[in-house]
């Protein structure tokens, strides 16, 4: 920022703010009859199809740290939460509106960058944004961001809808979010007191980018779309796959068995972990911020599942009385417990 012009929010004003944030919104999706302009902007969903609308808040020293969040990400990634909450519902993402409180000690052009990154979210995800608000905040910057999304009613997915013997089928791979922020804090840590820091990241690019540029899984319902597959039960991969697993049993009253062995994880996972004397198992079942998607099928749908390359199946419902278990490869069983990091 030293190297930029510095405006002051105060020489805009709120509204000036407003225009020069918002002042290339385009639209092109039908469903938006009137974007940013008016008091509230108009959304129509597509004949036969159904609204739904998620709201996420980020604080600064809470959800993100700007020592080591570039903005052009933080823009990014806040879209990519939004919306992820409308794929775990087994929808497609239309519209979001994004909110700031934003203190002094940033100028207009930090918040150039950080909308420059929602507005390159926004285009890659074929997203529109239609409104938002801004606020002084005496706490740092806070981000507030609603996402809008639309899906047949039949198609939606719901968390209480898994059944006996449905498999459970993850997306990607889990804990890189999690190294990648351990990555991050180690080298802030580190290099605190260093002039003209050089943080040692060669290797582990894409743990970086997991945790500080997620991108949302718009591919996999649109593929299930595809391929007429109806989760039975879905949910995101926020809080930790332990932790957004329980909260799906508990929503459809089972038990679920989960294989050790099962889970995917990124080789950088696995070795930054060693480095850092950190289970990777752990990582992937507490870290959190992978931004994958976790649903269930029918056992019937067992090989046209696999045969998508997309997912991978890592276990299995079970009646609530049998609880929830990670099984280890000599049978042991562990209970599931929800003790997310973050």
């Amino acid at each position: 920022m030293e190297q930029k012009k510095r405006t002051e929010i105060a020489e805009l004003g709120q509204f000036g703010l407003i225009d020069r944030l918002t002042g290339k919104c385009t639209y092109r999706d039908a469903s938006t009859l009137k974007g940013v302009g008016d008091d509230a902007a108009v959304i129509v969903p597509p004949q036969g199809e159904t609204m739904l609308c998620t709201t996420d808040t980020f604080y600064e020293g809470v959800d993100f740290d700007l020592t080591y969040f570039p903005l052009k990400h933080l823009g990014y990634k806040v879209v990519t939460a939004g919306i992820s909450d409308i794929l775990a519902m087994n929808a497609l993402p239309s519209q979001i509106t994004v909110s700031l409180g934003v203190s002094s000690k940033l100028p207009v052009e930090a918040l150039d960058d950080l909308y420059e990154g929602i507005a390159f979210a926004c285009r890659e995800q074929e997203v529109e944004l239609v409104g938002g608000d801004t606020r002084a905040s005496m706490t740092g910057l806070v981000l507030s961001v609603t996402a809008l999304g639309h899906a047949k009613k039949e198609a939606v997915a719901y968390r209480s809808g898994a059944g006996q013997n449905d498999l459970i089928c993850i997306t990607g791979n889990l804990g890189a979010a999690y190294m990648g922020l351990q990555l991050l804090e180690r080298e802030r840590r580190v290099l605190n007191d260093v002039e003209n820091p050089q943080p040692k990241f060669d290797g582990y690019e894409y743990l970086l980018e997991k945790y500080l540029k997620p991108r949302p899984r718009t591919d996999i319902v649109v593929t299930l779309g595809e391929e007429q597959i109806r989760p039975t039960s879905m949910i995101d991969l926020t809080d930790g796959l332990a932790s957004d697993l329980l909260q799906l049993c508990k929503a459809s009253s089972c038990g679920a068995r989960i294989y050790l062995e099962r889970i995917p994880l990124a080789r950088q996972t696995t070795e930054l972990a060693d480095e850092m004397h950190i289970d990777p198992v752990v990582a992937a079942l507490h870290g959190g911020e992978d931004y994958e998607l976790l649903f269930t099928v029918p056992l019937a749908l067992q090989e046209q599942i696999m045969r998508l390359g997309l997912v991978d199946v890592i276990g299995h419902i079970v009646p609530a009385t049998k609880g929830r278990y990670l099984v280890t490869p000599d049978g042991g069983e562990i209970e599931l417990k929800a003790q997310g990091f973050h």
